[in-house]
């Protein structure tokens, strides 16, 4: 696992203890017509993001909220990790750098990492929640890989539920009926789910692209983690990969959360189940959703690859 993250615990846990100070009303603002928390992004931020440089070694991880990026996102600076023990001095760097606390996701914190980030002297794991017309350009110009998360839409709607009702610098809903309305709107922090893969799924023939669903990593993570190695080109034994996976676990990163999140973890990691959906939708709610589905993702590369009627059919 990735070294020190004091840094990072404490951050999110200042950030936690304003976000449950802030009136409903003003904890999140729309940045080019989308909302966004305003305890953890800002204007400034994606404006100094336009000009960000990305490399070709980049590490980026990009999914939409709730297709469980941040366990991904820590399966990768696992990678990162176990690839640089050849280099002492580079781990040494990485290991002062985590140690700053900075955020991986592009659009969180202060406009000035990215002069910070810049800097560094390794191969650098970054994420985002963004649509890729949101990215810098610099990330398709200079072929930066990235990894694309994706996850069935019905249990991402009922994960984001639970997630906003309990992360309070999120909007809160009265009832899963009220979210399950503003999800299909896309009416939510972050925007569309639909319209995030629609957008997505213009770049999916880049060869600089891997997808990867939550399911399948679910149900057999050494090969998803395999995979994923050979993507990015990591060289690991067949041991340091075998103690990635087993760190990976569901039940791993939920025991460790508090000191891998601080109390930002105990909400962020809550059962990591495929199927849950059914413990909410109603049958109008399923028909909805099918509608939804087919009219803007069954015949698309992503919308194949999520699997609809295996995992989403009542």
């Amino acid at each position: 696992m990735t070294s020190n993250r004091k840094a990072l615990t404490e951050k999110l846990d200042r950030i936690m203890a304003l976000a449950y100070n802030m009136p409903p009303e003003e904890n999140v603002f729309s940045y080019n017509g989308v909302l966004y928390p305003v305890v953890l992004c800002s204007p400034e931020t994606f404006e100094a993001l336009e000009s960000f440089e990305a490399r070709s070694d980049d590490v980026l991880l990009a999914g939409y909220p709730k297709s469980g990026s941040n366990w991904i996102l820590q399966i990768l600076n696992d990678l990162v990790t176990a690839d640089l023990k050849k280099n002492k001095e580079a781990l040494e760097e990485r290991v002062k750098y985590e140690e700053k606390g900075d955020y991986a996701f592009f659009e969180f914190g202060d406009p000035g990492k990215f002069e910070r980030i810049k800097k560094l002297p390794f191969r650098r794991v970054l994420a985002t929640h963004l649509l890729p017309g949101c990215l810098p350009t610099s990330v398709f110009k200079n072929n930066a890989k990235i990894l694309m998360l994706t996850r069935n839409p019905k249990d991402v709607a009922v994960s984001y539920f639970h997630f906003s009702n309990g992360m309070p610098l999120l909007p809160s809903f009265k009832t899963w009926d009220e979210f399950f309305s503003a999800f299909m709107c896309g009416e939510v922090v972050w925007g569309s789910y639909f319209d995030y893969m629609i957008e997505w799924n213009k770049h999916i023939n880049n060869k600089n692209i891997m997808c990867t669903t939550y399911e399948e990593l679910k149900e057999n993570l050494i090969l998803g983690v395999k995979k994923i190695t050979e993507f990015f080109e990591f060289s690991l034994t067949e041991e340091e990969l075998q103690a990635v996976v087993d760190r990976s676990s569901f039940q791993a990163m939920k025991e460790n959360s508090h000191r891998t999140h601080g109390t930002f973890g105990n909400i962020l990691f809550r059962k990591g189940a495929i199927g849950d959906w059914k413990t909410l939708f109603t049958e109008t709610q399923n028909q909805e959703m099918e509608r939804k589905f087919e009219e803007c993702l069954a015949e698309t590369k992503l919308g194949v690859k999520i699997k609809y009627k295996e995992y989403c059919k009542a």
